[in-house]
């Protein structure tokens, strides 16, 4: 697996590092030998669907097939030693062409006017935005089968291609460990005499391990999204939420946790990085919170670290506490050494006061956050705070109005019941609008709020796609 894992951070799309040419083409050449061609191929497969999940099938494969062809015919016995330079070359060039069978991406020209091994360099560092919305769903054992029994390779490449496209952000001895199960468990049951019972076993021993890969893709794609220490804030709202009888003291450490396993395990090339750390981190999480509200207590009466981990982390938020306004932080709080504290004391208590889902208020919170620190800067912070601060809390109290309006009765209610509940709403509010022009804010609104108002909402599509104030006054 360390060899599988080396190989596949090595591969890119130029296989050439500040390292040197050299350097790089005896490490490619030596997985290769190491692994053969088939394995070579398959996990050259899983990183490049991983790396573009936005390409199709066939320009994923194209990519494959080149890469591995010019790897494998440059590293046989007696080839010229430029080939791998030459060879790296032309497909970066060709990866330039209008009509090149290659993923595409928008950094793709601007690779495109560089030269040589900047280009390559350039290439490499390309990737697609990771899926947030998964398609991938798992054909009937039936269908399973008839497509392995037609074409064993072809069905081998398309399940890795789905997969790795859909679950990228899981790392990656995870995806290459449950793709190389599944792809085992396939090759013996639809082999067997009795191919439902085989399945069926198959998928109890595979339960956790696919478990841990689909959760480990949730998690760390929000850490890839946020980075370090937004992904924290955004821990520190989630859990303030899910638990507003809790302290700061009770949820920061919890949240800082977490995030730091993903900072140590998300990009890890350890095999047992997640299954380590999560079961550990739930320890923390029952010691800490179990005992501050029933559904915690509830979730660590689960079976497994993994089911529980699983449990708190898709709870949804508790009825916020009714408790006194809050006012933002001052310059004393922000401008001194407890800055920190004082940002993490605010974002807890408002978080604690609401609802609204942590990519509303992670938004809000980084836009005013950011402006009052920037008064800490100016020749009069006092000034600057005190004619920053009612505006700053105008923005959000409107801000978290319109993220109130957009998700009520969303959580309450089924999809369907939601859209009728929904639709008496906007009749009364628009009651000059035609059933068409209804009916189209109404699948609009619905369809927004189904994918943004829950509390683990896809940091990407709904900042994008929702969090800037026009936007939201449209859905209204």
């Amino acid at each position: 697996m360390k060899t599988v894992l080396v190989l596949l951070l090595a591969l890119a799309l130029g296989h050439a590092l500040e390292r040197g040419r050299d350097y790089e083409k005896d490490k490619v050449c030596k997985e290769l030998a190491m692994l053969g061609k088939d394995d070579f191929r398959s996990l050259s497969l899983i990183l490049y669907s991983r790396k573009f999940p936005s390409g199709t099938f066939e320009q994923v494969s194209q990519l494959v097939k080149d890469v591995v062809t010019l790897t494998e015919e440059c590293c046989a016995e007696g080839a010229d030693p430029n080939c791998y330079d030459t060879r790296t070359s032309e497909l970066s060039i060709k990866s330039c062409e209008s009509d090149a069978p290659f993923p595409v991406h928008p950094g793709t020209s601007e690779c495109c006017t560089k030269e040589g091994l900047e280009r390559k360099l350039c290439m490499a560092a390309l990737s697609h935005q990771p899926q947030e919305f998964p398609t991938y769903v798992e054909p009937t054992n039936e269908e399973i089968c008839e497509a392995f029994r037609k074409d064993p390779r072809g069905f081998a490449d398309q399940f890795l291609y789905e997969y790795s496209s859909n679950y990228g952000q899981a790392p990656l001895p995870l995806l290459v460990g449950y793709t190389k199960s599944y792809l085992s468990m396939v090759g013996s049951c639809c082999t067997s005499a009795s191919p439902t019972r085989c399945f069926l076993k198959e998928r109890l021993q595979m339960k956790h391990l696919s478990l841990l890969t689909t959760m480990s893709n949730r998690v760390c794609s929000q850490y890839a999204a946020y980075g370090k220490e937004k992904s924290r804030l955004s821990n520190l709202i989630k859990l303030a939420q899910k638990v507003p009888t809790a302290t700061l003291e009770n949820v920061l450490p919890i949240a800082e946790d977490l995030t730091e396993i993903l900072s140590r395990c998300c990009e890890s090339t350890s095999e047992d990085c997640m299954a380590r750390e999560l079961p550990e981190h739930t320890i923390k999480i029952c010691e800490n919170l179990s005992k501050k509200n029933s559904k915690f207590e509830e979730c660590c009466q689960e079976n497994t670290p993994m089911n529980i981990f699983m449990c708190t982390y898709l709870m949804p938020a508790a009825e916020p506490l009714q408790l006194p306004a809050i006012k933002l932080p001052t310059n004393k709080d922000l401008c001194g050494q407890s800055t920190k504290h004082a940002m993490d004391q605010y974002t807890f208590e408002l978080s604690r006061r609401t609802q609204v889902p942590e990519v509303f208020l992670s938004k809000v919170l980084e836009t005013a956050l950011k402006t009052l620190r920037e008064c800490c800067d100016t020749q009069d912070s006092v000034t600057c705070f005190s004619t920053q601060s009612p505006l700053l809390q105008k923005q959000i109290t409107s801000f978290i109005e319109k993220g109130q309006e957009l998700c009520a009765d969303y959580s309450e209610n089924t999809f369907t019941e939601y859209k009728k509940v929904l639709a008496e709403r906007m009749r009364t509010k628009m009651p000059n609008a035609s059933p068409a022009e209804l009916e189209d804010t109404v699948d609009k609104h619905s369809d927004l709020a189904s994918k943004c108002c829950s509390i683990n909402s896809p940091p990407f599509y709904c900042n994008s796609q929702t969090w800037n104030w026009t936007t939201l006054e449209n859905c209204q």
